[in-house]
C-alpha cells in the first residue's frame, strides 16, 4: 500500500484529485452546452447520456476518494490557522456539493422511473418520481449547485496559486508530485 511520505500527497490521491477536477470541469461545460440543444440536434440524446454516464462514474470515484482519504495518512497542513480552517471548510463543501449534485442529477434522470444507463455497461435503477415536479425542482437545484461548485473550484485554484506564487510554500507542488 502506498503511503504519503508525510510532506506530500500520495500518488493515488493526486491522480484522483486531478481526474476529479478535469471531470467536474468537463461535466459543467457539457451540462452548460447541452441545455440549449434542440430535439433536432444530433447531440440531443448523446450529450445527456454522456453527462449522466460520466456523472455516475464520478460519483463512484468520489466515494472511493473519500474512502482513500479516510484510510490514509494526510500530509501536515500548511498555511496560517485561518487558512487551514478555510481550506478544511472548502474541501468539505466541495464534497457536499458533489454528493448533492449526484443526488439531484439522479432525481432528474430517474423521475420517469427509468434507470440510468452508464455507457451501456450497467444500469443504475430508478426510483421514479418521489415528489411532484421532481424533475424540474431537481433540475433547478442541480444547476445552482453546479454553479456554486465551479465557483468554489475557482476559489480553490486561486488559493493554490496564491500559496505557490505569493506564500511560496509547497501547497500546490505537493498535489503535483508524490
Amino acid at each position: 500500500m502506498m503511503k504519503s511520505n508525510g510532506d506530500n500527497w500520495d500518488l493515488p490521491i493526486i491522480i484522483l484529485h486531478w481526474l476529479s477536477a478535469i471531470t467536474v470541469i468537463g461535466l459543467f461545460a457539457l451540462g452548460w452546452w447541452m441545455v440549449d440543444l434542440t430535439y433536432y440536434s444530433d447531440w440531443y440524446k448523446t450529450a445527456p447520456h454522456t453527462h449522466k454516464s460520466v456523472g455516475i462514474l464520478l460519483a463512484l470515484l468520489t466515494l472511493f476518494r473519500l474512502y482513500w482519504i479516510a484510510t490514509h495518512k494526510r500530509p501536515a497542513p500548511l498555511g496560517s490557522k485561518a487558512e487551514r480552517r478555510l481550506s478544511a471548510l472548502a474541501h468539505k463543501l466541495i464534497y457536499l456539493l458533489l454528493i448533492l449534485l449526484f443526488t439531484s442529477g439522479y432525481l432528474i434522470s430517474t423521475a420517469d422511473g427509468r434507470g440510468i444507463e452508464v455507457f451501456n455497461w450497467f444500469t443504475v435503477p430508478g426510483l421514479g418520481s418521489l415528489i411532484e415536479n421532481q424533475e424540474d425542482l431537481a433540475g433547478d437545484i442541480h444547476e445552482w449547485l453546479a454553479y456554486i461548485l465551479i465557483g468554489l473550484a475557482i476559489l480553490h485554484a486561486v488559493a493554490a496559486l496564491k500559496h505557490h506564487l505569493i506564500d511560496k510554500d509547497k501547497t500546490l507542488i505537493r498535489m503535483l508530485k508524490p
